[in-house]
Formats: structure tokens, sequence, C-alpha cells
């Protein structure tokens, strides 16, 4: 599995589909395959190998891997339930008949918010793009559609601080990543700049992203956000794979219930094409990134900058996917790289 892997990794870096990847597959808890190939940067200057340590911008992976169980948690404690109304947090947000919006519908993307606004164009800040978000007009009624929304997760994570009443990255640090031992995942990273794998060239800063969240309205939020902003390394995601994994349990630390975690990647949306669990894509039917040999069980999420994680519970497997790709721009090559992948992981078990 190990050459065919990397081959094929190797083969679309020379189609310059993506300038490099660290990849790894656990199966029933073990490392099978942890290797890095590539580059961790080819402009502005001469490429730089892409190591195994390299710290990337996970981009969506945020919603799964910080706001989901910031969420979860919450709902442990008894702060919160997934028919909380949105509007009983933030009572702005009712306007415009939103009242019928609860927390699973932000979670599920069933909430008919729209998809994606660009509050970055007009520099606004998170208490303007909050504001915003209150004014929207549902394009759906809540729980119909399954519409992907950015704008939902913006929401979460305002919420997470309403209740906490901490900021966003200190609840998750002190609650899920110090916990566990996830010493290199955070917002806003202070690594030195050849520790990371380079996004794509910015105008504003003449200059590639080293660092800086690649998202532009997560960028114009100060770098945090529930949709986007974490950045991490393979091994302090292999932490939190382990975790899930172990319903919730991470060395002597139950961090997060198993009956949330069970819950959460359900399938809280039979009726559509796209199956949701709480912030997991499930393995749907048709176009699915983990390909088509992933058991209907299976789910995960990906990001934008080309960084997947993907769990199939019947053979006890999961499989990272660490890349840069948007380091040459916002092609669509991931959409068929990462099912073709999988398949060819998925085919040995």
């Amino acid at each position: 599995m190990k050459e065919q892997v990397m081959q094929f990794l190797e083969e679309e870096i020379a189609l310059n589909h993506l300038p490099g990847a660290v990849v790894q597959v656990m199966h029933q808890g073990d490392i099978l395959l942890q290797e890095a190939v590539g580059s961790r940067y080819v402009y502005p200057k001469e490429q730089a190998p892409m190591e195994i340590d390299t710290v990337f911008d996970l981009a969506s992976l945020t919603k799964v891997v910080a706001t989901l169980p910031a969420v979860l948690k919450l709902i442990d404690s008894g702060v919160v339930r997934l028919d909380d109304p949105v509007a009983h947090f933030i009572p702005h947000f009712s306007e415009h008949n939103k009242d019928e919006v609860k927390l699973r519908h932000l979670l599920t993307h069933t909430s008919g918010l729209p998809a994606h606004r660009q509050f970055y164009k007009r520099a606004l800040t998170t208490e303007h793009v909050i504001r915003e978000i209150n004014n929207e007009q549902l394009v759906a009624s809540p729980g119909d559609e399954v519409a992907y929304s950015d704008l939902g997760f913006i929401l979460l994570y305002h919420i997470v601080e309403q209740v906490t009443a901490q900021p966003f990255a200190r609840f998750l640090q002190e609650q899920l990543f110090t916990p566990l031992d996830m010493t290199e995942t955070g917002f806003c990273p202070t690594f030195e700049k050849d520790r990371y794998a380079a996004t794509e060239y910015s105008e504003k800063l003449h200059d590639y992203k080293f660092g800086i969240v690649h998202d532009e309205n997560t960028e114009a939020m100060g770098g945090i956000s529930g949709h986007a902003g974490l950045f991490s390394t393979i091994s302090d995601l292999t932490k939190f794979a382990n975790m899930i994994e172990n319903d919730g349990r991470y060395d002597d630390k139950q961090l997060i219930s198993p009956a949330a975690l069970k819950l959460a990647r359900s399938n809280f949306t039979e009726f559509s094409a796209e199956h949701r669990g709480l912030g997991w894509m499930r393995k749907s039917p048709t176009r699915a990134s983990c390909g088509d040999y992933f058991s209907s069980e299976s789910y995960g999420h990906t990001g934008f900058t080309g960084t997947s994680m993907w769990f199939d519970p019947t053979v006890d497997l999961n499989v990272i996917l660490l890349t840069n790709r948007v380091h040459y721009g916002r092609q669509p090559h991931m959409i068929r790289l990462r099912p073709r992948l999988h398949n060819m992981i998925r085919s040995h078990f």
C-alpha cells in the first residue's frame, strides 16, 4: 500500500495539482503509513521539502476539530441542547422570521442560511459579521434542505463564546487541546516561518501566506472563527483521531461522552442526497470525497486548503490527508484526487 500511495501522490505533485502532502493511514489504532512528500512551498523562492511536522492551515476541518467538540462538550455539561433556538443566545437573529432555526440546523447545514458572504470585502469585524448574519433572510426553510454554510459555524463560534464567557480559542485550549496534548494546534500560530505549508498569494501581503489563515473572512475576523482558522500538524491530529475512535477518551481522560460522539456521526439528513451528521460529512451515495469503497457508516470532513480526515468505523480505519493545494491557486483537482486516494487505501482492508 505504501508504495502505491506514495507513487500516486508523487504523480499528482508532478502534474502541479498540489505542491506537497502529509498522509497518514491508521488501522485498529496502529499507524500503517505516515509520510511527507513534495514541498511545503514552491513560491516565492526555491522549494522547501515537506516535513512530517509541517504546520497546515486546516481550513474547514476547523468545523469538526474545534467547533463541533466545543458544542458537544457544552451539550454534555447541560449548557445547551440541539433544539435550542439560535435566537435564544442571539436575540437579534430572530429578525426576518428566523425564530425556528436551531443549533441542530447550524450543525447539519440545514438552517436555510446562505452558503457564503464576502464579508472581508467590506473589512467587517467579527461583531459586524454577526450583525450581518442576523440581518440575513433564509433561502430555505429550516430543516428542508442541505446547503453547506460557513455562516452557521460563525454563529456557533459566537454562541460558544456567549455561553462560556470565554474567548473561543481559550475555551478550546483549556477544554480540548491541552488535555489532548495537542501542543501544535491553535489559531493565529506563531511558529517559525519554515514550519508552515504556504498557502495562496496575498495581494495585501505581497507574499504567500505562511501561518496566516487562508480564508479571507476569518482573516478579517482576526484569524479566529468557527468555520476556519485552525492550524495543526499530523501528530496532533492523530491524537484527536484517537480520541474520536476511543469514544471520547484520551489516556485516562473522558473528554467527550460516547453518547455525544455517536449522535454526531449519525445521519441527520436521510431526506437529502448529501448526508450530514453534526458537523461531520457522512458518506453520501454519490460524489463522496472518501471514494467508493468506504462504507455507508463512514464520516469525515474536508478543508478548502486541501485537507481531509475520514473514518470508516466498520474496519476501524482512518485516513488523514494534509496538503496546501491552494499554493497553486484554486483549481478543482482535489475533487478527483481525494476519492481516488481513498479508494486505493480502502482496497487493502
